[in-house]
């Protein structure tokens, strides 16, 4: 059982880090892709927002059905459809059939994605296992986003942009069959238990369109009519899926899974958290290339620091201080780490010397290793187990809508910055500095309102225990 138990990690930590490889991967083909298949400049972000939105915004819907439904069935059908798309996508010829391929790449991610970690902690329900278990799952996320930016180039200059897809197949293939074998048959509660319809349609079209808005705001800008005209149809449909699940009979999000402190604020704190990250994953690589004249090559090594550094202790350290400290007590170090990271950043001059101003906030930024096991034990303690699916899609919701709402805010008022500093006579060297400066102060800002969440919650060992005797007690049962 032991061996199966980390093995079906195994197949668990291979299709995460299937879908964080391909979150990166598609960027660095971009330029390759445009030539070949005639995209426009406005097309191509499509490639992106594509992808971004099923995968957001069915999310929960995903891990609530994987609850009654099954979740290995979920995982099951969410890999063979992500592989399937990943082959369209490869052998397409044109704009469309590549969107129409990444949306469905997208759905099928959500699928797999939305149950991974309502799988994991009902294999490992003693605390100390669980903890290991999400920071070797953590750990693979970490490392997937940089090899992702490192192997598309790879494919694309030494073969040709179809390979980025390709790729997937074999590997998605070998996800679904060893799944098959190692992940433990589960009988959920059948749809009859919580088929809400109505509440489906609220929640999904909510999110996408919510998700939708707030990627474009870029284009469109934070006032415009389209944006607060889309903005407040997306409230609204939340809001209305809230009531609904208020009054429902077999609701499709109990909200009992909100109620737990250490739940709603594990989410709370993650949204903000990656919000305020985005910052460093591409502004720091920007100012490299557009202020410091890096290559892409040179940037990709000059943040390989921070990539190890990530790894290194989400997969050796967070595991071994969350089993004496306590998942809250490691949250707060490692967000600690993070905001200090950000506030170095926010002073950072316009000819910056790498050894004296970025490599320390590169071995700063290792924080993170600590924060995402963290924040996934969080996440996930309060749930009970036939919620475990549902409170597994949550947390990856909340951890899309931070990123994708890191990406608008952030990136938004840093090119409005650089904007006025160029009308005022900068350079542009100057002017975009001061940009990012301001990107860091607010991502600063963010992760110090993180920690704020995390110090409002309950003491993590406690509910670790108590989460643990509730698993052991239903499966005795």
């Amino acid at each position: 059982m032991f061996t199966s138990r980390w093995t079906a990690l195994g197949v668990l930590s291979a299709a995460g880090l299937m879908t964080v490889l391909d979150g990166s991967i598609v960027t660095v083909a971009m330029p390759a892709i445009q030539q070949d298949l005639g995209f426009s400049p406005a097309g191509l972000s499509w490639m992106v927002n594509a992808y971004l939105i099923p995968f957001g915004g069915l999310l929960l819907l995903a891990g609530r059905l994987g609850d009654l439904i099954g979740r290995r069935t979920m995982f099951l059908a969410g890999n063979a459809v992500f592989t399937l798309a990943s082959l369209l996508a490869g052998l397409a010829t044109g704009p469309g059939v590549l969107i129409a391929a990444r949306f469905l790449q997208g759905v099928g991610s959500a699928m797999a994605a939305a149950v991974v970690l309502g799988i994991l902690v009902t294999l490992f329900t003693d605390p100390g296992e669980r903890g290991r278990a999400i920071a070797v799952f953590s750990f693979t996320g970490a490392a997937g986003a940089s090899i992702g930016q490192v192997l598309g180039g790879v494919l694309t200059d030494g073969l040709s942009w179809p390979w980025i897809f390709f790729i997937n197949v074999p590997i998605g293939l070998a996800t679904v069959a060893l799944a098959l074998v190692a992940l433990p048959r589960d009988r959920g509660a059948g749809l009859s238990g919580g088929a809400d319809v109505l509440g489906a349609v609220l929640v999904t079209s909510g999110l996408m369109l919510g998700i939708y808005t707030v990627v474009k705001v870029e284009q469109y800008g934070w006032l415009a009519a389209h944006t607060l005209g889309l903005g407040a149809v997306s409230i609204a449909l939340l809001a209305g899926f809230t009531v609904r699940q208020a009054t429902a009979g077999n609701p499709l999000m109990p909200l009992r899974v909100l109620r737990s402190r250490t739940v709603a604020g594990a989410n709370l704190a993650q949204m903000l958290a990656l919000s305020g990250m985005f910052a460093f994953q591409v502004l720091v690589a920007l100012h490299m290339q557009k202020v410091l004249g890096y290559s892409a090559l040179a940037t990709g090594l000059a943040m390989l620091p921070a990539a190890v550094g990530i790894g290194a202790v989400s997969l050796f350290v967070s595991a071994r201080l969350s089993a004496r400290f306590g998942a809250r007590t490691v949250l707060l170090a490692g967000l600690a780490m993070l905001v200090s990271a950000m506030i170095l950043l926010s002073r950072i001059p316009v000819h910056a010397d790498y050894v004296t101003h970025l490599l320390p906030v590169m071995l700063l930024i290792s924080g993170g290793g600590l924060v995402l096991p963290a924040l996934a034990t969080l996440g996930m303690s309060g749930a009970r187990e036939s919620d475990a699916g549902l409170a597994s899609g949550l947390f990856n919701t909340t951890q899309q809508v931070g990123m994708a709402i890191g990406v608008a805010v952030l990136s938004t008022l840093a090119a409005a910055r650089t904007g006025d500093l160029l009308a005022a006579g900068q350079d542009q060297a100057a002017a975009l500095t001061g940009g990012y400066r301001l990107a860091f102060t607010i991502s600063a800002g963010l992760l110090a309102a993180a920690f704020a969440v995390g110090l409002a919650m309950p003491h993590s060992r406690a509910v670790a225990t108590k989460r643990s005797t509730s698993l052991r007690s239903t499966s005795a049962s």
